[in-house]
């Protein structure tokens, strides 16, 4: 488990933009559970970039600057494959702030 830096975590869901994309992320990660409570797409959910411009109703420039500020903090990962972007939860970094919370 890498350190995640909670000082950077906060810093990025600080702003209402970015926390709604993550949150939204997050959900489809959780939609993606099987049964068993594992995960459909492995360690992490991949999601395209283009759903989150559409489902957002923001500029790709802007969600890519949300992206890249998510990244920077810690909360995703993402790669680029051609013109379609996708993502993955880190989980240790959602541990990190749930820790935080106890």
């Amino acid at each position: 488990m890498e350190k995640v830096d909670l000082i950077k975590v906060f810093k990025a869901l600080s702003c209402e933009q970015r926390y709604k994309l993550f949150k939204m992320l997050y959900e489809w990660y959780e939609m993606n559970k099987d049964e068993g409570g594992k995960y459909c797409f492995g360690e992490g959910v991949e999601k395209c970039f283009t759903r989150a411009c559409c489902c957002m109703k923001l500029s790709r420039s802007t969600i890519s600057h949300h992206f890249k500020e998510l990244q920077n903090s810690g909360l995703i990962e993402y790669t680029r494959n051609g013109q379609c972007f996708t993502c993955k939860i880190n989980l240790d970094a959602v541990e990190a702030i749930r820790n935080f919370l106890k």
